[in-house]
């Protein structure tokens, strides 16, 4: 099969912009984290998330958070093309500081929970989910 030129520089850009668009998405997911934290350290203790090692289906991937004596915890899937999945606001009377909610996910990707903790600093934790069929329209 022959390609014209224009095919061929049609394809070379896809591919380009494959290879580019996860670092971009990386970087908005940096940008929201610095701007949820501004720009404060982050522990790697103080929040839970639990998640599927492997979701058979990327349009319903269940997920719990948990930090007690949070604030907020803000939940996002770096690989979507829409990296925000949820922020949740718990406050003072709130029974526990925990959640669990179903997610979408576009493919194979790290989910990350950044929790603001009462006494104003963060915490973070990520899981790896392996999807198996793709759910943001893949």
């Amino acid at each position: 099969m022959d390609f014209t030129r224009r095919e061929t520089l049609a394809m070379t850009a896809g591919a380009t912009l494959m290879t580019v668009l996860p670092f971009r998405a990386n970087a908005a997911v940096d940008d929201m984290i610095a701007e949820f934290t501004g720009g404060a350290d982050i522990a790697d203790t103080g929040v839970e998330l639990t998640a599927p090692e492997i979701a058979e289906n990327g349009n319903t991937v269940p997920i719990e958070v948990a930090a007690p004596g949070a604030s907020a915890i803000m939940v996002l899937a770096a690989g979507n093309p829409t990296p925000p999945v949820a922020t949740f606001n718990f406050g003072p009377l709130a029974a526990s500081q925990a959640a669990s909610t179903r997610i979408r996910l576009a493919g194979t990707q790290e989910v990350i929970a950044i929790a603001k903790l009462e006494d104003g600093s963060f915490a973070r934790s990520s899981k790896m989910v392996k999807v198996t069929i793709g759910g943001c329209g893949g």
